[in-house]
C-alpha cells in the first residue's frame, strides 16, 4: 500500500455540549466468552462477476486495492469469480483469449461467452488468495464443465473450491439443466449430487455447494446425503435490498444496526447445518441492494453498512462474506473501477485492518483479531463490538451509531461509556474515525470520506493524506467516546 503526506495528529477527544443520548458503562468481558465468533483471515472477501474478470486484472485499482486488503489481514484476500455469466459461459480449450464475446455497449452484459485456459492463467497470476471458480450448469453441458474444470485445477494452484451453476433457485423452466418433471429444490440437489459425483474423481472433493439467492441452504445439504463428502463450502447470496426493475431502495434501512441484527440472524440456522456436516459456510455473493445496487449503494451509508454487516455476519457463523463487484463502469455497489475508489471500500479497509509501519495502530478485525463479541442487545441504533486476540485479551473497540443523517438539520451524537476488560485504571486509549459528511455522501460525486480524519483513496486506490489519532482520555477504569449518527469509531486499548 502506498501512502502519501502521511504525519501523525495527537488530539484529546474532548467533550462535546450537543450530545443528544447516553449509553451508560458497558462492561467489557475480561476475556472472549463462548459466545465470541472466530474471525477469519479473509472474513472480508471478493467477488468478480465471471465475463467481466480478466477486465478487472486490467485496472490498477484492482490490484492495489486487494494488496492493501490483504496488508490488513495478514493474508491474501480471498476471490470468487462467477455470477450470473458463469451459466451463460461455454469453455473452448484452444481459444486465445481469456474471454470472447459481443455486447451492443461496454457497459453490457453479454448473453453468451467462451473463455479459454488463459482465464485460469489470470486467476493464478494475479489472484494470491485462494480462489472459487465459478462454472456452468444450467446449459447442462457436463462434459464442458469437466473440461474447464481440470483445466483449472491444473492450472491453479490457488483453487480453493467450484461452484456448479449460478443462483439455481432462479432457473427458468426453460433452462437445459431443468427436466421435464420441472424444478424444485428437490431436483436441484440431485443434479448437484450427480455432477458432484462425476466430476469428483478429476478435481477431488472441492465443490462449493447450493449457490442459491432464494432457498435456504440447510435443506440441500440434507438433501446431498453422502455426497456431501465432495463439498468444501456451502454457499448462499444475500441482498438486502433490491434495485431490480425500478423496486426502491432505502439507505436508512439499510444501514439500521437494529435491522441489520435482525436480518443476519437469518444465516444462523444454515450455518449450523452447514458446521454440523463438517463444511464451511460463505455467503459467496453478496452486497448491499441487487441489479447493481440503485442509489443507495454507493454511498457513506453503504460503507457504514459494510462494516456492522460484516461483525454480524461472523456472530451468526459467516466464515465469509463476498462482496460483488459487477460489470465494469455499470456497478454502483462496485468498491472501485473505471472511477475514483468508492465509498463503500472505506468500510471494508475500516473493519479489517491497518498497516502498522503506516498508522502506529490497529484497524477493528486486524492481524490479531481473533474473537468477536457484540456488546449491545441489538436492538438499538448505537453498536458496540469487542475483538480478542488469540491470548484472549480485548484489544480494540468499535462503536457505529447508525442513526440516520442525511445532511439536514443538527447531526445528533451518542456518547458510550465502557469499563472492564482491557482498559487500564487511568491513561489513554487511541481513537480512530470513519467519518462523512452524511449518510448520503458519495466519493464519485465529492462527499469527502475520511479515516482518522484526513485519509481518502485516489482512483487507483492508494491511501493518501493525514490521519489524526484521537486520544481518549481513561479515568476510574472507564473511558467514554462521543460518534455523530451516521459514523463509526475504533478505540485500541
Amino acid at each position: 500500500m502506498y501512502i502519501r503526506g502521511y504525519k501523525r495528529v495527537d488530539i484529546i477527544l474532548l467533550t462535546v455540549t450537543f450530545l443528544s443520548s447516553y449509553i451508560a458503562a458497558i462492561t467489557i468481558p475480561t476475556t472472549a466468552p463462548s459466545t465470541a465468533a472466530t474471525i477469519d483471515s479473509s472474513q472480508v472477501a471478493v467477488s468478480l462477476e465471471f465475463f467481466a474478470f480478466p477486465g478487472y486484472t486490467e485496472l490498477v485499482s484492482t490490484g492495489t486495492c486487494l494488496v492493501n486488503l490483504q496488508a490488513l489481514r495478514g493474508a491474501p484476500v480471498a476471490v470468487r469469480i462467477g455470477g450470473t455469466t458463469q451459466d451463460r459461459a461455454t469453455y473452448d480449450p484452444s481459444l486465445a483469449t481469456a474471454v470472447s464475446y459481443t455486447v451492443a455497449s461496454p457497459t453490457d452484459a453479454p448473453t453468451s461467452l467462451t473463455f479459454g485456459p488463459s482465464f485460469f492463467t489470470l486467476a493464478a497470476s494475479d489472484l494470491k488468495g485462494n480462489v472459487t471458480i465459478g462454472l456452468n450448469r444450467q446449459l447442462n453441458d457436463q462434459a464442458n464443465t469437466l473440461a474447464a474444470a481440470v483445466q483449472a485445477k491444473n492450472t491453479m494452484p490457488n483453487l480453493y473450491a467450484i461452484e456448479l451453476g449460478n443462483e439455481p433457485d432462479l432457473y427458468a423452466s426453460t433452462s437445459p439443466i431443468v427436466p421435464s418433471s420441472g424444478w424444485s429444490q428437490t431436483a436441484d440437489a440431485a443434479s448437484e449430487k450427480s455432477w458432484f459425483t462425476a466430476i469428483a474423481p478429476s478435481v477431488g472433493n472441492i465443490f462449493q455447494a447450493a449457490v442459491y439467492l432464494s432457498w435456504r441452504t440447510a435443506a440441500t445439504i440434507s438433501l446431498l446425503g453422502t455426497s456431501i463428502g465432495n463439498v468444501r463450502t456451502v454457499s448462499e447470496h444475500s441482498y438486502p435490498q433490491s434495485a431490480c426493475g425500478g423496486a426502491t431502495t432505502n439507505l436508512q434501512t439499510l444501514m439500521s444496526h437494529s435491522g441489520i441484527v435482525s436480518y443476519t440472524a437469518g444465516f444462523k440456522d444454515d450455518a449450523a447445518s452447514a458446521h454440523a456436516a463438517g463444511v464451511r459456510y460463505f455467503l459467496g455473493e453478496t452486497n448491499s441492494a441487487t441489479c447493481g445496487g440503485g442509489g443507495i449503494s454507493p454511498t457513506f451509508g453503504a460503507a457504514l453498512w459494510i462494516v456492522d454487516y460484516v461483525l454480524q455476519g461472523a456472530l451468526n457463523g459467516v466464515e465469509r462474506l463476498y462482496f460483488h463487484q459487477g460489470t465494469i463502469g455499470d456497478c454502483q455497489y462496485c468498491w472501485w473501477g473505471r472511477f475514483t475508489t468508492g465509498a463503500p471500500f472505506y468500510g471494508a479497509y475500516f473493519v479489517s485492518q491497518a498497516s502498522d509501519f503506516i498508522f502506529e495502530f490497529d484497524i477493528f478485525l486486524g492481524t490479531d483479531g481473533a474473537k468477536l463479541e457484540m456488546l449491545d442487545d441489538g436492538t438499538g441504533a448505537v453498536a458496540s463490538y469487542v475483538i480478542y486476540n488469540s491470548a484472549g485479551a480485548a484489544v480494540r473497540l468499535l462503536v457505529y451509531n447508525s442513526n440516520y443523517y442525511d445532511g439536514t438539520g443538527t447531526r445528533s451524537s451518542t456518547s458510550v461509556s465502557f469499563t472492564g476488560g482491557g482498559i487500564p485504571s487511568s491513561g489513554t486509549a487511541t481513537a480512530l474515525r470513519l467519518t462523512g459528511p452524511n449518510a448520503t455522501s458519495r466519493v464519485d460525486e465529492g462527499g469527502i470520506v475520511t479515516i482518522g480524519g484526513g485519509v481518502t483513496f485516489d482512483g487507483d486506490c492508494n491511501a493518501i493524506g493525514t490521519q489524526t489519532r484521537e486520544n481518549v482520555v481513561v479515568t476510574g477504569g472507564s473511558l467514554t467516546v462521543v460518534v455523530q449518527a451516521s459514523e463509526a469509531l475504533l478505540v485500541s486499548l
